[in-house]
This record gives structure tokens, sequence and C-alpha cells, in this order.
């Protein structure tokens, strides 16, 4: 199966901008799938200071070709200076999954 699905992350700090951020990408046909996994314990350090902060967590389902617009929306309407994008490729799903994923994505 060529690999063409990919779940990337990203974190944000209040559910209503998970929520917006997830409704963005679903709407704009760039996400099949956002999962918003709330209320995760980050610990990182941010301008020399050490944080400790509850965060939201998105898990993205896309495919590998809309990647980069996703990243450019997360980047535009993102409220963090740096948000975090991690992409993962997935290296086997079902063949009816992928089927749905093409066809909820442009």
């Amino acid at each position: 199966m060529k690999n063409e699905l990919v779940v990337a992350t990203t974190t944000t700090n209040t559910e209503r901008e998970a929520k917006m951020l997830a409704s963005l990408f679903v709407q704009e046909r760039i996400a099949a799938c956002v999962q918003i996994i709330p209320k995760i314990h980050s610990v990182y350090e941010w301008e020399g200071d050490i944080h400790d902060d509850q965060e939201y967590l998105l898990m993205i389902k896309t495919r590998e070709d809309l990647v980069g617009k996703l990243k450019r929306m997360l980047e535009k309407h993102h409220s963090y200076e740096v948000p975090e994008f991690i992409v993962t490729p997935v290296i086997d799903t079902t063949d009816m999954y992928m089927e749905w994923m093409r066809d909820v994505t442009k």
C-alpha cells in the first residue's frame, strides 16, 4: 500500500482553539478527522523558563500530499508563536479507511 496517510499533531492551550482548528481543517477538506485529546500535561522550556501546562492534543488524519496546506493553515490560525507540528507516516491501514480518507479530503 502506498504510504499516503499521515497523522499530524499539534497542541493548544484552550478547548475553544482546539475545536476551531479541528473544524477548520475538516471543513477545508485538508483533514479527514481530527481527534482532540483534552488536558494533556506538557512540560517544556520556552524563552529560558520551564513551563508546566495543561494543553489539548490534536491528532490530525490527512494525506501526505496535503501536509503543506495543513502546515500553512496551522501557521496562519494557531495562537502560539511556535506551534507544534509533527507529521508521522502511517505504515498500514485498511483499504476501506484509506478510501474514506481519499473521499473526504481534497
